[in-house]
């Protein structure tokens, strides 16, 4: 099977068309007419009614609380946002924002809550969890109304909309997204022989082991164990390694680790270790290591994409480097993910409020300036447009937006939440107490049977 090669969000209509609203069809050419006496008078066409029983009027002075998770730049600008909306909103509507400083907190103090927020930029999970409590509106009604849906929702790319898409209900819209890619230096891996990134499992092995090769007849020995991938136990990367050799998490509606797949990935992965061809030390963090030609290859995520790039500034160096996914035999694996708005049960008026809100989040312009803040992917197509310098000034960005139709999404299960932490710890615990590559199917055994017994 080919690998994925597809250009610029060119998935982005896929399953999504067939939920839209119909278009209408393209307007014919005119021909050329002879002079007419009378202009003729356009036939009446009827109004857009909307589903939604709440009147324009009704919204004047309507006052929704919004819940984040941010602190700091994303803060700021998000109240900023806030504000510019406040004062221009055709229908009276004032928001106000409250920092809850980060997703578990908000989490937490949401279940705490007398008084829930009519609108809250949660985790997908959380809203899943959230929507088996009946305790969120259902957006698909919102997205579709003549009145105030979304004209161009094919706009939005498929990897973004289908993670908040539950069977017919929509719990959530996409409010942003990243996801943790494999960083390759290009020059120093030309020097090494190399003249592409890693196109399988057993080129990203022999890339790793001929760096670390290298460091091993340098003038420096404390180098000696480095060289090849600066090991990262994140979740993200656990579950995207598990996805590059044909594995996962999932079996059904229910949680599945030890299988042949998954056991091929995590033991590839130690045997690494056992070669030190995958390493990782107090001493240096992953960034410096990458840079300072210690790591052919470390792992990040969008966010991080400006500190490595001010990290070969700061070292002098002039090395190109490239964002990869995670190489398979077949297809590569990327995982994307992030955060999403999550309209409460409230009143019609707060919940139609709260979703003309999160609406004009999602135009271009303000969705524009979300990203080139917090350097996330842009959550429409078209806002791409938008982001031409940007792109210019950010070239590993932009080679990850050309990655993105490449994108899986995480497990659609409130219990993500939690298994996803237990994956983390348990691909920790692999490196932390050295287990050996044999052992990785006990460590596998052990996380199913965990899953299985947190998810209930």
């Amino acid at each position: 099977m080919m690998k994925k090669l597809i250009s610029l969000f060119l998935l982005a209509t896929v399953s999504l068309s067939a939920c839209a609203a119909p278009q209408a069809s393209a307007t014919p050419e005119i021909p050329s007419a002879a002079p007419a006496t009378k202009t003729p008078q356009p036939e009446p066409t009827a109004q857009a009614v909307s589903t939604i029983q709440v009147q324009p009027s009704a919204l004047k002075g309507v006052q929704i609380t919004v819940w984040t998770p941010w602190y700091g730049v994303e803060n700021d600008l998000f109240k900023t946002l806030v504000r510019e909306f406040n004062q221009k909103n055709a229908w009276g509507i004032q928001v106000t924002a409250e920092s809850q400083v980060n997703f578990t907190n908000l989490y937490d103090e949401t279940l705490k809550a007398i008084q829930r927020p009519d609108l809250a930029i949660a985790l997908p999970e959380h809203a899943l969890e959230w929507n088996d409590n009946r305790l969120v509106a259902d957006l698909m009604p919102y997205v579709f109304d003549p009145t105030y849906g979304i004209e161009d929702v094919d706009d939005i790319p498929f990897i973004f909309w289908n993670q908040d898409q539950f069977g017919e209900t929509r719990v959530a819209m996409p409010a942003q997204r990243t996801a943790r890619f494999l960083l390759w230096n290009e020059t120093w891996g030309g020097e090494l022989g190399f003249d592409a990134p890693p196109n399988a499992p057993e080129d990203f092995e022999q890339q790793t082991c001929r760096a670390h090769e290298a460091l091993t007849k340098n003038d420096s020995p404390q180098d000696d164990f480095m060289g090849g991938w600066y090991v990262d136990t994140d979740p993200m990367t656990a579950y995207a390694w598990l996805l590059a050799f044909e594995g996962g998490v999932l079996e059904g509606n229910g949680y599945r680790f030890l299988t042949p797949n998954n056991i091929a990935a995590f033991t590839f992965l130690r045997k690494l270790s056992e070669e030190n061809c995958a390493w990782q030390s107090a001493e240096v963090d992953a960034i410096t290591a990458f840079t300072s030609r210690r790591a052919l290859f470390i792992t990040a995520s969008l966010q991080d994409l400006p500190s490595v790039a001010r990290s070969f500034s700061a070292q002098q160096s002039r090395d190109e480097w490239r964002v990869i996914p995670f190489p398979g035999a077949d297809e590569d694996a990327l995982v994307v993910y992030g955060s999403s708005y999550v309209v409460f049960n409230s009143t019609p008026e707060k919940q139609l409020a709260a979703w003309l809100f999160l609406r004009w989040m999602l135009e271009a312009e303000q969705d524009a300036r979300m990203a080139e803040a917090t350097h996330l992917f842009p959550l429409r197509t078209s806002t791409l447009g938008l982001l031409g310098d940007y792109e210019k000034t950010h070239p590993q960005w932009a080679q990850a937006i050309d990655l993105l139709p490449q994108g899986e999404l995480q497990p659609q299960l409130a219990s993500w939440r939690k298994v996803k932490v237990m994956l983390g710890d348990g691909f920790d615990h692999m490196y932390r107490v050295n287990v050996f590559s044999g052992q990785v199917a006990a460590i596998l055994a052990q996380m199913e049977t965990l899953s299985r017994d947190i998810s209930k």
